[in-house]
């Protein structure tokens, strides 16, 4: 059990995950506090100072804090627009890198080879598409 909880440890995709989820949660803190320290102030002074987190009805003897979870709507797009934005920035380098990747010259040795092979393909598939017969 030790050698199999050992494998499945050391397997690339569990690392990957970890180091994921490690970088996710203190992505989530900045992108957080952008939210809660530079953002919703600006917010709030752009609609006339109203603070959403002390938005609230009393009903009987509860009270329903609608202005957290409007604070919490407006956290979820922000954060949500900024994992979309960093995203798309790491795939725009990944598309730069696979140019960069098929523009590789091609020796004129190896332009022959790859024809030499493509034809002996195309003959292949000749032979056992259509049977010859020896007495036609």
């Amino acid at each position: 059990m030790l050698n199999e909880f050992k494998k499945f440890a050391i397997k690339g995709n569990v690392i990957d995950l970890a180091v994921g989820v490690i970088i996710g949660a203190a992505f989530g803190k900045i992108v957080n506090s952008m939210v809660q320290d530079m953002l919703m102030p600006l917010i709030g002074l752009l609609m006339g100072g109203i603070d959403f987190t002390g938005l609230s009805i009393k009903v009987g003897s509860e009270e329903l804090k609608y202005g957290l979870f409007i604070q919490t709507v407006v956290d979820f797009f922000i954060i949500s627009f900024s994992v979309f934005m960093f995203v798309r920035i790491i795939t725009h380098f990944k598309r730069k890198e696979e140019v960069k990747e098929k523009a590789v010259i091609i020796d004129k040795k190896e332009e022959l080879l790859m024809e030499i092979r493509d034809l002996l393909k195309e003959r292949k598939e000749n032979e056992t598409s259509s049977p010859s017969y020896p007495y036609e």
